[in-house]
């Protein structure tokens, strides 16, 4: 199976409403590997890792994200594999 790696970046009504901490217990339910993080402009920041259709599934989820949320764009860079996380974090 193919790995990939995906750099995200979700604007909105996305802090505040749980968007990391759905994201990390997705990311764990998918065996991705990476980090969330809220941005000072008001976004939120990750990385993906892991084999790319559950990145994709992530990304995916991204773009709606919890019930709370308001995903408003979803920016998606996709890289090449690092390989260099062992679990997924809320920073």
């Amino acid at each position: 199976m193919t790995k990939t790696r995906a750099h995200v970046f979700v604007s909105g009504r996305v802090q505040g409403v749980f968007f990391r901490q759905s994201t990390q217990q997705q990311a764990q339910r998918l065996d991705v590997k990476g980090w969330v993080k809220n941005l000072p402009d008001g976004k939120v920041e990750a990385i993906f890792e892991g084999e790319e259709a559950a990145v994709k599934t992530l990304v995916n989820y991204s773009h709606h994200g919890p019930p709370s949320a308001k995903v408003n764009n979803v920016e998606v860079i996709f890289e090449n594999f690092k390989g260099e996380f062992s679990s997924f974090e809320t920073r």
